[in-house]
């Protein structure tokens, strides 16, 4: 991969992880309600995420589940009856006073690789960066030596700074009204991306 190669693809990366989108809002919510220390095990579940489907996406795995429709609608559904109850019970527990949340470190950890997992923005950016930089004439673990650095490194930076905003966000609002309203649009945020991820359709495949 030539520098040039590799800045394009890092920028694209820098858009791919900072738009806002479910990992985010369970890394904010996570902060606010664990402390960054603690929070900051949801971020290990979201690069595991990460390191896996690179890894797919170099063998094509992921492509093959994009091409099935019965394995993305699958998929789908589960991922968003998943994200439509985070959303639902957060709501129903936004006027309880936030507080350093006991729950297991599995438990904090699995919960964010199975959001990161779920999320059709994964499949579609995996894809993109596969099928826009991954070069055929070149041997794929060559690339991949590049390109799985860049992605982790750049994933890592930006879930932490999300998990550090929703840790101060936890602090300056801690029993207050704003913080009461912010779960409330957390919440309704994880409703919202179940909702359009169940009306989502299946990649379309270039011809």
């Amino acid at each position: 991969m030539s520098i040039e190669t590799w800045i394009v693809f890092a920028l694209f990366w820098v858009v791919f992880v900072t738009t806002p989108g479910p990992n985010a809002v369970n890394c904010i919510s996570n902060g606010m309600s664990l402390g960054f220390p603690r929070a900051m095990i949801g971020v290990l579940g979201i690069l595991t995420q990460a390191g896996l489907f690179l890894l797919l996406s170099a063998f094509g795995v992921t492509a093959l589940i994009a091409a099935s429709e019965m394995a993305f609608t699958v998929a789908k559904l589960i991922g968003a009856a998943f994200l439509v109850y985070l959303g639902l019970r957060g709501i129903r527990q936004a006027k309880t006073p936030p507080k350093l949340d006991a729950r297991p470190t599995r438990s904090i950890y699995l919960r964010a690789f199975a959001i990161a997992t779920i999320n059709p923005k994964s499949i579609a950016g995996y894809l993109a960066a596969f099928s826009q930089f991954v070069q055929p004439g070149v041997p794929i673990w060559d690339q991949m030596a590049v390109i799985v650095p860049t992605a982790l490194t750049l994933t890592a930076l930006s879930y932490t700074g999300f998990t550090a905003l929703g840790a101060g966000l936890g602090r300056a609002a801690l029993g207050t009204v704003f913080n009461v309203w912010f779960r409330r649009i957390m919440g309704a945020c994880f409703i919202i991306y179940g909702v359009l991820l169940g009306a989502s359709s299946a990649p379309l495949q270039k011809v």
